[in-house]
């Protein structure tokens, strides 16, 4: 049983500034001395990066969709051990959630599964009484949802929280803070969303700073902190990475084989359990920069390149030849190599006409058009990090294109809406733009820590 004390920042819609607020409300709570949980509602990777720089832990994905809703509050608990509070931002609007499938994956449901009680964040800048029929129709929706107080952001003058207020007083839900229009608090957004934490520490710094000072200004702490602390125990126990591996059907590998992890600002895509569960399958994580490093960490075994924003770096990247000689190397080795979305863009021959490292036979380039979206998989054949036949499910989140999207043996079968195959698996190379959640699935973990162990280690380049 826990009784971790927990809120869900919750919106009617994107947009509305539920990131500035959460964020600004971990920042805050951690700053008056508490240890501070973040969690982040969907696949998103770029708020958590906001989320650990306000709460000096790393920020931790809720996603119904990719690891099932039974392992919400295994995943809750594992990643808010040790914390006096839990703030968990929703993402799109609170009922939003996977395309088809109702409420899954929705804030709504990751709020019924964590029995938490939810603020509802509202852009009151061209509203005033009618305020409260929006929030009485949040309110209302879902008799299991607990929607506990609101806040005001965007409030133009005393007058308008006056008028704000009083409407809401009329509906019977509390007002928990009133924010003004600060632009300083505002986060630059380009064509994936947020500019990563990664990009712009120095202004990202100042940025959650200042949005603590304007929650600290706008908001009841001590309010938010006494609904937080109304929220019941949880029956279920911590998720465990040891265990879960165990669980996936193999012991965990011996002799500690290194797993380089591709970091940085290039490359900043990643969910802390799969770093985790790595180690937990008895490898050793060795964390790397691309931009940075001229060569693989010493005696690497097996590679993961994660996801991030390479069309911004494309010309760093490719300049540091000495690191794209090292992958190539270690590729051809038929060492285990796992791209993901920009690890996939980086494997290709070239980006935006910049080489890359040529280990695929295909080339990418910036697209106008979005690709986003929930996808379910399965694995063709048997490659460094899925068993043929392993079904997953995953997310895709891109503005390139990869030509051809698909080598003659492809990584992933979709079976979701449009059937179609896609990535590229040679030799010990599974690279695909599939971003999968390795907690729903941790024998890929320990498929690739075995992997790297049947390997020997990388030798240090000679001179």
């Amino acid at each position: 049983m826990s009784t971790i004390p927990r809120l869900v920042i919750a919106a009617p819609a994107s947009g509305t500034g539920k990131t500035t607020v959460a964020t600004g409300l971990m920042a805050a709570f951690t700053e008056a001395g508490l240890t501070v949980s973040a969690h982040k509602v969907g696949p998103d990777y770029i708020d958590p990066g906001y989320h650990a720089l306000a709460t000096g832990r790393p920020g931790r994905n809720l996603d119904a969709y990719l690891c099932g809703p039974d392992q919400v509050e295994p995943l809750f608990l594992h990643g808010s051990a040790g914390a006096d509070l839990a703030v968990v931002e929703g993402v799109m609007g609170l009922y939003d959630g996977a395309s088809g499938y109702g409420e899954l994956a929705s804030t709504a449901q990751v709020a019924k599964l964590l029995r938490a009680p939810v603020v509802l964040v509202v852009d009151a800048s061209a509203q005033s009484r009618s305020v409260a029929a929006l929030v009485h129709g949040f309110a209302s929706w879902d008799p299991g949802v607990r929607l506990a107080g609101v806040i005001l952001n965007k409030v133009g003058s005393d007058r308008h929280e006056e008028l704000l207020r009083a409407a809401l007083d009329e509906a019977g839900v509390p007002v928990l803070g009133a924010l003004r229009r600060a632009p300083q608090v505002q986060t630059p957004s380009r064509h994936l969303g947020l500019v990563p934490v990664a990009e712009r520490q120095a202004e990202a710094v100042d940025s959650v700073r200042a949005q603590a000072a304007q929650v600290r200004e706008g908001c009841d702490l001590k309010a938010l902190l006494a609904l937080a602390h109304s929220a019941p125990e949880l029956p279920g126990t911590a998720w465990d990475p040891a265990q879960a591996v165990a669980r996936s059907g193999a012991s965990s590998v011996t002799g500690k084989p290194v797993v380089a992890v591709a970091g940085g600002a290039a490359f900043t895509f990643s969910y802390a359990e799969h770093a985790e569960l790595l180690t937990a399958a008895g490898a050793e994580v060795a964390v790397f920069d691309p931009l940075r490093d001229e060569r693989l960490p010493a005696g690497t075994q097996a590679l993961v390149i994660g996801g991030g924003f390479p069309e911004m770096y494309a010309a760093e990247l490719s300049a540091n030849e000495p690191l794209r000689r090292s992958v190539v190397a270690l590729a051809a080795s038929g060492a285990p190599v796992v791209a993901e979305c920009a690890g996939l863009l980086y494997l290709s021959r070239s980006l935006d006409g910049k080489p890359m490292c040529g280990v695929l036979p295909a080339d990418a380039r910036m697209s106008q058009r979005l690709t986003l979206g929930y996808r379910e998989a399965v694995a063709l054949s048997d490659n460094a990090l899925a068993a043929a036949g392993t079904r997953v499910r995953g997310h895709e989140f891109h503005r390139t294109v990869l030509e051809p999207g698909a080598g003659t043996s492809p990584a992933w079968g979709m079976t979701h809406t449009a059937r179609r195959v896609e990535g590229h698996v040679q030799d010990g190379v599974h690279a695909s733009y599939l971003h999968v959640h390795w907690a729903a699935e941790p024998s890929l973990a320990r498929r690739l820590a075995a992997g790297a162990a049947a390997r020997p280690p990388l030798e240090a380049p000679r001179g």
